[in-house]
C-alpha cells in the first residue's frame, strides 16, 4: 500500500486492490497548489466544492476495483449543513486495511458515525479549521477514531493553503510520535506503531 499527497484534502491510495484519487481539486482553487496529471481505476469527492470536487482532472483507468468502500453522512460545519452543506467520510478497504479520509467534516462525530467507521488503520483528516473542524477538534476526533496512523491534510503552510486555515504544527502540538516524511508519499507499513505522520508539501514551484 502507498500513499501520496497532491497538497490540501487530495491523496492517491494505491492498493494490490485498486487505487483512488481523494478530493482532487481544481486548477487555481487553493493557493500554491497544482495538480499533476492523475490516473486511478476510482475517484471519491467528499462534496461539490471546487477544491475537492474536481473529479475530471482524474483519468480512469476502467479497471473495476476490488476493494470495499463504505460512504458515511457527515457535514461541512456543526450546524448540520445550514453553514456549507453536507459532507461524505469515505472509508476503503484494501490489503486488509481499512482507510478513511474525512474530507471537509466541520463537527466531532457521533456514537452512530464512529461505529461505522470501526477499526481504522490509517486517518486522513482535516485540521486547519475555519473551513473544517479545528486543530483541538481534529485531535479530539483523531483520538476517538484511535487508528494507528494519522495523516493531517486541509492547512496552511509556507507558500500554500488558504490564509484564513491555521498550520499544521497547531495539531502536531497536541499529538505525540511525530514522523516528518522526506517527501509527498509513504507506505504504512513502512512505520511502526501508532504515529501522525505529516507528508512534505507537493508545492507548485
Amino acid at each position: 500500500m502507498k500513499l501520496t499527497w497532491y497538497g490540501h484534502s487530495c491523496f492517491l491510495l494505491e492498493t494490490a486492490e485498486g487505487s483512488v484519487i481523494f478530493d482532487p481539486y481544481s486548477p487555481g482553487s487553493v493557493p500554491g497548489l497544482a495538480l499533476p496529471e492523475l490516473a486511478a481505476d476510482a475517484v471519491l469527492c467528499s462534496h461539490g466544492h471546487r477544491d475537492h470536487g474536481f473529479a475530471e482532472a482524474v483519468r480512469l483507468s476502467g479497471k473495476q476495483p476490488a476493494f470495499r468502500v463504505t460512504a458515511i453522512d457527515s457535514f461541512h460545519d456543526n450546524k448540520r449543513g445550514l453553514l456549507r452543506g453536507k459532507n461524505t467520510i469515505y472509508v476503503v478497504e484494501a490489503e486488509g486495511k481499512r482507510v478513511a479520509h474525512l474530507g471537509d467534516l466541520g463537527h466531532e462525530l457521533n456514537a452512530k458515525q464512529l461505529a461505522v467507521l470501526g477499526k481504522i488503520d490509517l486517518l486522513l483528516i482535516p485540521v486547519g479549521g475555519h473551513y473544517t473542524i479545528d486543530a483541538a477538534t481534529a485531535h479530539r476526533v483523531a483520538e476517538a477514531v484511535g487508528a494507528r496512523l494519522t495523516v493531517p491534510m486541509h492547512y496552511r503552510g509556507a507558500g500554500f493553503g488558504y490564509d484564513v486555515i491555521g498550520p499544521v504544527e497547531d495539531f502536531l502540538a497536541l499529538r505525540g510520535n511525530i514522523v516528518r516524511v522526506d517527501g509527498v508519499s509513504f507506505d504504512p507499513d513502512a512505520i511502526e506503531g501508532s504515529a501522525t505522520v505529516v507528508l512534505k508539501c507537493p508545492c507548485k514551484k
